[in-house]
């Protein structure tokens, strides 16, 4: 199983989203990474191994974003490498995933077929790809995850940051769990209640 967490906060949460994500080792995971969005774009850190791993990589490379998104990933489709450690982005979109996309064979062969090219053997990456194409056509963030969601088959929990919303984060999900918290001028998601338990919150559903 993978861990999502995701934090739409008031400060930068690169660091309380691997905290977060520290909760979620009890999972299993072979790679880790987070992504969060950093004025008009969006940036991310990934490292093969543990934690500790993309601890290091963000000691060095610091992200500010005050919205951001992670993941530990247990390598289903792709070997269990940094290109295909999560999250998964394109120009306008980030995205992190537990679950499985039982069609991505087929919506992959058709984004690629429209000019989509692929930086990972992930199951995942077709998703971010089909919400960039429907972007670029005009879609609102929010309709273009509502029309992604019915193309998808299989049980999955899905977590979306996008370019230049500062105070935007999406979740969805089919069949797998997906925690939602709200806070004091915050608001946090997570594979289960555990990811969420050092926030502050007022409820979670």
């Amino acid at each position: 199983m993978c861990g999502i967490v995701g934090i739409l906060g008031r400060g930068p949460v690169a660091g309380q989203l691997v905290e977060s994500l520290k909760r979620l080792e009890y999972r299993g995971y072979d790679s880790a990474g987070v992504a969060t969005v950093e004025g008009d774009h969006l940036e991310r850190r990934r490292a093969e191994g543990k934690l500790k791993n993309l601890e290091a990589r963000l000691h060095g490379d610091l992200l500010s974003g005050h919205t951001g998104i992670g993941h530990t990933r247990w390598a289903t489709h792709g070997k269990p490498t940094e290109r295909n450690a999560h999250p998964h982005m394109t120009d306008n979109v980030a995205v992190v995933h537990n679950g499985i996309i039982e069609n991505f064979r087929e919506l992959r062969a058709e984004l690629e077929q429209n000019g989509a090219n692929f930086a990972s053997e992930t199951d995942t990456e077709v998703v971010a790809h089909l919400v960039e194409s429907y972007l670029k056509n005009g879609y609102s963030p929010q309709d273009a995850v509502k029309t992604l969601l019915p193309r998808l088959r299989g049980a999955f929990a899905l977590a979306f940051l996008f370019k230049g919303h500062n105070d935007l984060m999406i979740g969805a999900r089919r069949g797998s769990p997906l925690a939602i918290g709200y806070g004091d001028g915050e608001m946090y998601l997570g594979s289960d209640a555990i990811a969420l338990a050092p926030f502050r919150y007022n409820h979670v559903s």
